[in-house]
């Protein structure tokens, strides 16, 4: 495709043209000119939107499709359009599947599942067998396969011995651990944040020393032996506090919030709604203030959706019974900028590629052309029709959203939401 993109004012610190309004000129994959009143050219498609805004390409870290094996709840065609339309050029995609994305042919299935489109899917294998926690997958395959990352969606891994050895043996071909920490003894039957409001309104709570306990551990055992890991979706004061010693310490380690963890907290609960059942839980405000803290002070190297789709058999249910997830991908631009300033928001949804050893583009003559499109100001309430995934179990319908994405241009393809 050959394009130009009026006057659109470019946010990328690495960019020449940061915060500067300029027109670019896309020949194919590649940002061939950027200037101010670029020529008309023939052959050459013109775009001009209202207040657009350009930025490296965002990438999610943390996102659930479903297919292979429920596709009832998303599958990869319609997830990565999805992703499109949200702004994301690429997504790392979680194992948690049926069957786990655990060996070479299911890494395989999913990347080949993902050809053609705009936004790049990039999976997670499971570190385990079926996720079940018990015998190390087949991790040097999944890499050569192109798996990014390796680790078990939300489990947590209670062999400490496993995780010793598999952070020993990644380093061989510098790969990359996730370790979700929530200590299953202490979680027990829990399924709301202990505190306040899960007392008042009698359900079981998941205090912060689930996460905590197994943090601790866990940073224990990369101190031990080298390597790099990355803890996914942290929740509380005292696990940014822990993430920011060892960092002091010069532990190479690295970690990410979900959106929702930074713009909603447990009170939401109030009407004992399932689509605010997560995991890890919807913490108290002092919680989502240190994480916001966090993000500033870049002790959270990243931030991400944490997009699950959940079909409404397993969500509309008694909230002990149903299953945590919310979709998210929708709304993650607009809900993080009521919180956080924009080039925060832009350095955090895209920081993680390097973490997952994936190439930063910025946005200069001769790179590849890796753009989110977007409108910072304009302000909208998300509501029900504004999902576009398969699964419609959000925790943000009915909140305002300030800025709005335009779409994406990646592997020479436009998509405009």
């Amino acid at each position: 495709m050959k394009l130009i993109i009026r006057e659109a004012r470019i946010i990328d610190s690495k960019s020449p043209f940061h915060n500067q309004i300029m027109d670019v000129k896309i020949n194919g994959s590649i940002i061939e000119k950027i200037g101010a009143n670029l020529p008309k050219e023939t052959g050459f498609e013109e775009i001009q939107l209202e207040n657009l805004h350009l930025s490296e390409g965002w990438f999610d870290s943390s996102v659930s499709f479903g297919e292979p094996g429920f596709e009832d709840r998303e599958t990869i065609a319609n997830g990565l359009n999805v992703a499109s339309k949200s702004g994301f050029t690429g997504i790392a995609l979680q194992p948690n599947s049926y069957p786990i994305i655990d060996n070479q042919s299911q890494i395989n299935f999913v990347k080949n599942k993902a050809t053609g489109f705009a936004t790049e899917l990039f999976p997670i294998g499971a570190f385990t067998k079926e996720s079940e926690g018990k015998d190390m997958a087949e991790l040097f395959d999944m890499k050569n396969a192109g798996a990014v990352a390796f680790g078990d969606y939300n489990k947590n891994i209670d062999n400490a011995n496993l995780l010793k050895i598999g952070l020993q043996y990644v380093q061989d071909f510098n790969g990359l651990l996730l370790a979700f920490c929530q200590d299953a003894t202490i979680k027990g039957n829990g399924v709301a944040n202990e505190g306040v409001v899960s007392t008042r309104l009698g359900l079981k709570g998941i205090p912060n020393l689930a996460e905590e306990l197994q943090l601790s551990r866990n940073l224990f055992l990369l101190e031990y032996t080298g390597g790099k890991m990355h803890i996914p979706t942290i929740s509380t004061v005292k696990s940014v506090e822990l993430i920011k010693n060892a960092k002091a310490k010069g532990l190479n380690v690295t970690c990410s919030v979900a959106v929702h963890n930074l713009v909603l907290t447990d009170e939401k609960l109030d009407g004992f709604d399932t689509r605010y059942k997560v995991s890890p839980p919807l913490r108290t405000e002092e919680d989502r203030k240190a994480l916001l803290a966090g993000i500033l002070d870049n002790t959270i190297d990243m931030i991400t959706s944490d997009h699950n789709p959940i079909d409404i058999e397993h969500k509309k249910m008694e909230f002990d019974g149903a299953k945590n997830g919310t979709i998210g991908l929708e709304t993650a631009f607009g809900a993080l900028t009521t919180v956080l300033p924009l080039e925060k928001v832009i350095e955090k949804l895209t920081a993680g590629k390097s973490t997952f050893t994936i190439e930063n583009a910025a946005i200069k003559e001769g790179s590849i052309a890796n753009i989110t499109l977007f409108n910072p100001k304009e302000t909208w309430t998300f509501n029900k029709e504004n999902i576009l995934s398969k699964s419609k179990n959000s925790a943000f319908i009915g909140i305002e959203m300030k800025g709005k994405v335009y779409g994406i241009y990646n592997q020479g393809k436009l998509v405009l939401a």
